[in-house]
């Protein structure tokens, strides 16, 4: 596992389209269906990093919360399953029923959209406003595995009300940090 955080690259652009097969329904979803009018969150993950695991419980619960609000939230696994056998398709499956993941969870088996959105790390947060602008790259909050940080999603909370309510992103956007996207 090499430590990798989030490519800090100019906010602003707009999110790159995809069609991804949803291992759950076993059907391809594109970017257009998936998008909220409001906020999108767009997260590259997997089912094996030890800090995807870490914080994914709190991300179901936030999903839950702001799904309510209007704001759709979009897994992508971008990882070489040759290499990583642990983050296949069917193993998507499984995480999505451990975890009751109410999200879609998709699969980029060619690894282009993690490449269009620039990520690196599991996990990487991207978050877009409604003209689908990226205004966020950065932490879900502080809590990494071994630091006793509590994981309640304080960052990308406060990011999401800040865009619900109109209001600029003030904030320093600190990197996430986790396992680097296991590339072909």
């Amino acid at each position: 596992m090499a430590l990798t955080p989030t490519k800090k690259i100019p906010l602003g652009f707009l999110a790159p389209g995809f069609k991804l097969l949803n291992p759950v329904t076993n059907k391809f979803e594109n970017l257009d269906d998936l998008k909220s009018e409001k906020v999108t969150v767009i997260i590259f993950m997997c089912n094996h990093c030890p800090y995807v695991i870490h914080v994914l419980d709190q991300l179901v619960q936030i999903a839950n919360d702001y799904k309510l609000k209007g704001v759709s939230f979009i897994g992508i696994n971008s990882n070489n399953t040759i290499s990583h056998p642990q983050d296949s398709p069917d193993n998507m499956k499984k995480l999505v029923e451990e975890y009751s993941i109410s999200f879609s969870y998709l699969f980029d088996e060619t690894q282009k959209v993690a490449k269009a959105y620039d990520a690196a790390c599991t996990p990487d947060f991207s978050v877009f406003d409604k003209e689908m602008k990226c205004v966020y790259r950065g932490q879900m909050d502080s809590s990494r595995p071994g630091n006793n940080e509590p994981v309640n999603g304080s960052d990308l909370r406060e990011v999401i009300d800040l865009i619900l309510n109109d209001q600029p992103i003030l904030k320093e956007q600190i990197p996430s940090i986790g396992c680097n996207i296991k590339w072909k």
